[in-house]
């Protein structure tokens, strides 16, 4: 008996700490992100998570010493997954919002946008309030803060909501709709896309910009902290500014051209 139980021992010794590197590293970080909004959230040629989001999550885990992993998933699961255990933070150019505030914790913001228009060559349209008339269309990605502040401002009867933002711009390219309301980097990319038959309007008609935070679950105050420290000493190191100037150039020019205050000028 004795022996057997000896032998149960030196097979348990070895069996669990093979059990133990075959799961997750319990000090691992895992980021929830929708990799499908370059140059932000993105995979490289490969097929590895890239962009400026994922270059600011290995940032951070090298910042706390944790080694990290990035799940991509839909929009619609980031939440959800934050707050049933799947991920540690989301990191996927999310605003924040008093909505989704009442279910997880924001970081200080690290990013601003706001609100621009994809409009069709062929639409009268010229400002947020011509869309206001009878009979105009404008397209919205389900769920944004587009979606959300159209509503809020336009007769429901004159919003279109399509689950995908290829869609949107699709109506507005083929002169289904009017315009499509998305981000301004987002509104840039389609426009260049679509040369003749879309034009974009950045002109701001909200009152004041949308932030973008790190999404934690309510219970770890202590990770947000760090991860507050973190965004202080990334912007003030001037980190922001190298991944603009790496990741979005062009973009950066036309806003300065335009008179325009960048996504990374955090007051």
């Amino acid at each position: 008996m004795k022996r057997f139980l000896m032998i149960a021992i030196v097979l348990a010794v070895i069996v669990l700490p093979l059990s133990a590197c075959n799961g997750n590293d319990a000090n691992e970080l895992v980021f929830g992100m929708e990799l499908a909004y370059p140059p932000f959230e993105t995979t490289d040629e490969s097929g590895n998570p890239d962009g400026i989001s994922v270059r600011m999550a290995y940032a951070l885990g090298e910042y706390l010493g944790r080694p990290v992993r990035i799940e991509n998933m839909a929009w619609s699961g980031l939440i959800p997954a934050l707050t049933t255990g799947k991920v540690d933070i989301v990191l996927s150019s999310m605003t924040i919002t008093e909505e989704r505030a009442k279910t997880v914790n924001f970081s200080e913001p690290y990013a601003k946008s706001q609100l621009s228009l994809l409009i069709s060559s062929s639409s009268p349209v010229n400002e947020f309030n011509d869309l206001k008339e009878e009979g105009r269309k404008l397209a919205v990605k389900k769920g944004t803060t587009g979606h959300t502040f159209a509503l809020a401002n336009l007769p429901e009867q004159n919003i279109v909501v399509f689950d995908k933002e290829t869609s949107c711009v699709l109506e507005v390219s083929q002169g289904n709709a009017d315009a499509f309301i998305y981000d301004a980097y987002t509104i840039y990319k389609n426009s260049i896309q679509y040369p003749g038959s879309t034009r974009a309007l950045y002109e701001p008609f909200q009152e004041d910009y949308e932030y973008w935070g790190m999404a934690l679950d309510k219970n770890d105050t202590e990770l947000l902290a760090k991860v507050n420290e973190f965004i202080a000493k990334y912007q003030a190191d001037g980190k922001m500014n190298e991944l603009a100037n790496e990741y979005l150039s062009e973009i950066k020019k036309v806003f300065d051209d335009e008179g325009l205050s960048f996504f990374f000028d955090i007051d």
